[in-house]
């Protein structure tokens, strides 16, 4: 993984304990979604956040592009921060953006276990296809939030398959903005061994130092908007509190 180890963990991107923050690409009509993407963007640079990825979580493929382009056309560039993609649904377009947008990663709700056997080996190919053009590297989900489980192999198995698909494997609960269990947690950190590891929803300050001592980086939305729901407004108080958590735990580490 791009970044090498450190004492207590890897790096992703470069980045110990890196967050990622949602752009759920929310508003009325394409203008209002970019214009709405800009001020989120702001508010996330302000903060100290690491990356953002661009998803078409409330708009279409279209508005992902767009917003794609928009970013890699303006002054992005200098902002420090990592660009990432998820073309949901479409694992193809979102790695053919990813490419013509020089995207840092790709995130792909799952990786493994989603399939039937009979179909698995057609995705396998797939990744390792689409990987062979493209530099992004890949978080890629395993039991994750809404997918299903159609596979028939144990966790241990997929997480095998997994690791073979993708760089960092994505962990979440059962749903958007829900806090992952310390039990699943410790049992994919288990399984995974020094293999990054990102929570993918359901981070807070409350949990993060716990998350964080067995969780390489993370993947937040929900908790930075004012609501705490995914269609809220992006909240600075919001993504100050979470960054001034996250930061201490990355002082404690130093420090260690």
């Amino acid at each position: 993984m791009s970044g090498g180890k450190t004492r207590d963990g890897v790096c992703i991107l470069g980045i110990y304990k890196p967050v990622f923050a949602m752009l759920h690409l929310k508003g009325s009509g394409r203008s209002g979604r970019i214009e709405r993407m800009a001020r989120e963007l702001d508010i996330y640079r302000e903060s100290g956040i690491d990356g953002i990825i661009v998803e078409n979580y409330f708009g279409d493929e279209g508005d992902a592009e767009a917003a794609l382009d928009c970013l890699r056309s303006g002054d992005f560039g200098q902002s420090g921060m990592k660009l990432g993609v998820n073309v949901l649904n479409n694992d193809g377009l979102g790695f053919g953006m990813a490419v013509k947008y020089r995207a840092d990663f790709i995130q792909l709700d799952s990786v493994s276990g989603h399939l039937p056997p009979d179909r698995d080996d057609e995705f396998h190919r797939f990744i390792l296809d689409r990987r062979s053009v493209c530099e992004a590297k890949v978080f890629g989900g395993v039991r994750f939030k809404y997918q299903p489980y159609k596979s028939g192999r144990s966790v241990a198995e997929d997480l095998e398959i997994g690791m073979t698909r993708c760089d960092a494997v994505v962990v979440t609960q059962d749903a958007t903005g829900q806090e992952v269990s310390m039990e699943k947690i410790t049992e994919f950190r288990g399984l995974l061994g020094d293999f990054p590891l990102i929570a993918g929803a359901g981070m807070t300050p409350e949990n993060c130092a716990r998350q964080l001592a067995l969780v390489d980086g993370v993947i937040a939305g929900s908790y930075f908007k004012d609501t705490y729901k995914a269609d809220g407004d992006v909240c600075a108080s919001h993504c100050a509190a979470f960054m001034d958590a996250v930061n201490s735990v990355r002082k404690e580490c130093d420090a260690a």
